[in-house]
């Protein structure tokens, strides 16, 4: 299989637009069922073997522990109990108002009570309209979600790659269900003041200094795949610094700016995988080296920081 295989937005879109609601309404269960977790770390999906996954949660209120899995493969949703049982719905033929019915219903045969606080979507243009409405979002191509989740588990390797050189507080690679985003990020100890005026989701995500670094599929402001890194608070002349590999830029995002790397331009590169790490790695550099970071002390190169074992460390493959 090819490494970053074409993901275009416009021959997905609409199946995308599907996608990420669905999501969200998994999500927004993770997040009702789950025991809270500095940065919200507790909300964000995890990439498998054949999809992605909530991981287990539930087990208390009542509820027994329950995991929810995306298949991405035979294109169904299966919920899991923790004694052994399981109930499944194919994913294909629901507009988002099925979705939700059915996957609560799945919750209901295996057990699990659970209430969203509000099931709407989360900063998509239909947040006004009820899952339980949307007849409207009805797209699902398998062959183009099954792409999507190959893409994903490639970017998975290589932010897992990227995170590895870091010894510091370094969150796990997660799958945003909010954005549809995968991304890791890296942590300093210094906190971030924010006001009373911050809505609460922003102020817990970061209240640390972070460099993040990412990837997701494009929207209608970026119509088509990136990389992307960016440190937040973002240090005065940031923007000002070289990126790598030359195609790299600069975009506006919010009330932000992020260092972006086109997918595309990746794939058509010689050495894909080495670009998306030069990328990631000079954001890196140069904002932690603006923002004071101890850069060397918190390298492990090769995720060793035994400094006897550097000069042996293994290498992707060999251990």
């Amino acid at each position: 299989m090819d490494l970053f295989p074409a993901i275009p937005l416009s021959e997905w879109r609409d199946s995308k637009e599907t996608l990420h609601r669905f999501a969200q309404i998994v999500g927004k269960i993770r997040l009702a069922s789950s025991i809270r977790r500095n940065h919200w770390w507790n909300v964000p999906f995890h990439v498998t073997g054949r999809g992605i996954t909530t991981r287990p949660m539930g087990g208390f209120d009542g509820d027994p522990v329950f995991t929810i899995d995306f298949d991405f493969v035979d294109h169904w949703l299966t919920v899991s109990c923790l004694d052994g049982s399981t109930t499944s719905f194919p994913l294909l033929g629901q507009s988002v108002a099925s979705f939700y019915r059915e996957t609560l219903a799945a919750l209901d045969r295996i057990g699990v009570a659970v209430t969203l606080a509000h099931p709407h979507p989360y900063t998509l243009s239909d947040a006004h309209r009820p899952f339980a409405e949307d007849t409207e979002h009805t797209s699902y191509d398998p062959f183009w979600v099954n792409r999507h989740w190959q893409v994903l588990s490639q970017v998975n390797l290589v932010l897992e790659e990227f995170a590895a050189g870091f010894c510091g507080k370094v969150s796990p690679v997660h799958l945003f269900w909010h954005s549809y985003d995968i991304a890791v990020t890296r942590f300093s100890d210094r906190s971030v003041e924010m006001g009373a005026e911050v809505d609460p989701v922003t102020r817990e995500a970061y209240s640390r200094e972070v460099i993040s670094c990412g990837f997701w599929f494009g929207d209608d402001d970026y119509p088509r795949p990136a990389f992307y890194a960016y440190a937040a608070p973002e240090p005065a002349g940031l923007a000002g610094q070289p990126l790598r590999p030359s195609p790299a830029h600069w975009i506006e995002r919010g009330s932000g700016r992020l260092a972006t790397l086109d997918y595309d331009d990746v794939r058509d590169g010689a050495h894909p995988r080495q670009a998306v790490l030069d990328f990631y790695g000079s954001l890196y550099r140069s904002a932690a080296a603006l923002d004071g970071w101890d850069v060397e002390h918190l390298a492990s190169p090769g995720g060793v920081t035994d400094p006897l074992a550097r000069g042996n460390a293994p290498t992707a493959g060999s251990a």
